[in-house]
């Protein structure tokens, strides 16, 4: 059953006399897909930081799992089950797939780091590791090191990275940046494939992937919202076309 697994109202963040994000309430469903899409500069990726505590609100409510977080510390919103993605690869590239997974597994266990432990004694740890990699369709890549393996694939690193510690919500801010088509494809079918689990916030600049993944849009434009729907109604819309400086972004997306 669907059910709002985040929830933020009248989230703001100014910075000086500049309200990057203002006012913005947004709900976040399992099993659901919600994209926020803009102009450069509109305010997603603050939004995105705002959700994910790495910037505090000026003002404004964010709620996880029924928790108030807000004003939270990004430490302990991960651990109350959000995982986020950023626009920059965020790996260890020295390290393997494995042990980039692992390490992200292993930090969701108490007394994580138990330095005169082998890491191989961690039986729960390996295991929700290996899941991981599986679910993000890196089973063939799982020794190979990081910083060898393709852009697209460091991607679906990170998006492994981030299963492994079990989150509820995800945030991902421009997962598709810098792929080719058969990477962004790859990509779009792993999103799809774990909507069903998860709620999920898409920031992504691809307007193809993201009226085929999202089931609800909310367009932002100076820091505010200035509609929000299914991709249907945001395909008529006006005001977001004139957003788009006259295109019609329902035509580029079909």
């Amino acid at each position: 059953m669907s059910e709002v697994l985040l929830s933020a109202r009248g989230l703001t963040k100014r910075f000086g006399g500049l309200a990057a994000v203002n006012d913005v309430s947004i709900d976040l469903w399992r099993g659901r897909i919600h994209a926020v899409i803009g102009p450069n500069g509109a305010g997603k990726s603050t939004l995105t930081n705002l959700l994910s505590g790495d910037l505090p609100p000026t003002s404004g409510t964010v709620e996880l799992g029924g928790h108030d977080i807000t004003g939270w510390s990004p430490e302990r919103i991960s651990a109350q089950g959000l995982g986020r993605s950023y626009q920059k690869t965020n790996i260890f590239l020295p390290f393997t797939v494995w042990e980039n997974v692992r390490l992200a597994s292993q930090s969701r266990q108490p007394n994580a780091f138990r330095w005169m432990q082998r890491a191989s004694d961690f039986v729960a740890i390996n295991a929700r590791a290996e899941s991981a990699i599986e679910l993000s369709g890196l089973q063939n890549r799982a020794r190979s090191i990081a910083g060898t393996i393709s852009h697209g694939e460091q991607r679906q690193l990170e998006i492994a990275m981030t299963l492994a510690t079990r989150p509820l919500v995800l945030l991902l801010d421009e997962p598709l940046a810098g792929m080719g088509a058969q990477e962004a494809e790859r990509m779009i079918g792993l999103l799809q494939l774990l909507k069903k689990d998860h709620a999920m916030l898409l920031v992504e600049h691809d307007m193809d992937a993201v009226f085929s993944l999202a089931d609800q849009l909310t367009v932002m434009v100076n820091g505010q919202v200035i509609a929000s729907g299914t991709p249907a109604q945001i395909r008529l819309d006006a005001g977001v076309q004139a957003a788009y400086l006259g295109e019609d972004i329902g035509e580029e997306s079909a």
